[in-house]
């Protein structure tokens, strides 16, 4: 079976600057990968050359088995698009801009127009303005316009920047939905907690792919164990033990220290180190690994 994407040493330079860094990986046809990094790792680069846009440096990419450089028409043709400021004709309706970029992809059928609004749930505001539409409303039709042509493979690029928490959550629902009918979704984002959507997860940094898992492995993986340290004083606690050589990194949750501790390391060094400094240990309790775990070791 042919694989959805297929990356093999994929570089892009810009001058000196490497913005993406000899990356390899692939995605099986079906999967939602959710690529994970800050700002300026990557991720976007890597969408533009896995859609022909631009092309690479050294390396090759094939998707849905053609080649992104000598077939990158074929590629835009059989896939679909979202990127983080959503092309949207502001002056025109909801109707009008599905229209149109339907038209675009060469679907002339106002049927699959209709199909798509109402899967999307825009059948209510299809006469309105685009720019009127709430920013959850314009990411809906952005949505819409990505997938009117029924592409196999669907790009989104931080869909979800910006948008109140309700809207997260129900376009989450939609790409869950776009899978279930085997639609494949690549999906940048910098959300840790949406990572935990994606039935596979990839973490960038500073143009390298760090690893690419599903998301229970690379929480098994994780170097350390987490531990709840239950303190008092609790920011002095935090300063005290941040640089302890047993601690790999320790943060506040809420009224106490979530603590990972560097592999094969008990916790009782720490909370010890801490009993001797005179802070009040009240109980430290074993965590459950997240993504964000996940995410912080690899930085």
């Amino acid at each position: 079976m042919i694989s959805a994407i297929f990356a093999e040493n994929l570089t892009r330079r810009f001058g000196q600057f490497v913005a993406v860094d000899h990356i390899s990986f692939e995605v099986p046809a079906g999967q939602i990968l959710g690529y994970l990094g800050p700002n300026g790792s990557g991720k976007t680069t890597t969408i533009r050359m896995l859609l022909g846009i631009l092309h690479p440096s050294e390396g090759r990419a094939q998707v849905l088995g053609y080649d992104v450089v000598s077939q990158s028409e074929q590629v835009r043709a059989s896939t679909g698009d979202m990127s983080q400021k959503f092309a949207l004709y502001h002056d025109l309706t909801v109707w009008e801009n599905l229209t149109f970029y339907a038209g675009m992809y060469g679907v002339r059928e106002e049927r699959r127009v209709r199909e798509v609004l109402y899967e999307l749930g825009l059948d209510e505001v299809q006469t309105q303005m685009a720019q009127t539409l709430s920013t959850g409303w314009r990411q809906r039709l952005a949505l819409a316009t990505a997938i009117v042509h029924r592409p196999k493979l669907l790009f989104l690029d931080e869909p979800t920047s910006g948008v109140d928490p309700l809207a997260r959550r129900a376009f989450w629902d939609l790409i869950y939905s776009l899978a279930a009918q085997g639609i494949t979704v690549m999906v940048t984002t910098h959300y840790m907690d949406e990572a935990e959507y994606c039935s596979l997860i990839g973490i960038m940094r500073a143009g390298k792919l760090l690893a690419l898992d599903e998301p229970q492995r690379l929480k098994d993986s994780l170097p350390g164990q987490v531990w709840e340290v239950y303190v008092d004083p609790l920011l002095p606690a935090l300063e005290m033990i941040e640089n302890h050589p047993a601690v790999r990194h320790v943060g506040l949750a809420s009224d106490h220290l979530r603590v990972i501790t560097t592999e094969g390391e008990p916790i009782a060094i720490v909370t010890k180190a801490l009993s001797e400094k005179n802070f009040q240990v009240r109980t430290a309790q074993p965590g459950i690994a997240t993504i964000e775990d996940v995410f912080i070791a690899l930085q």
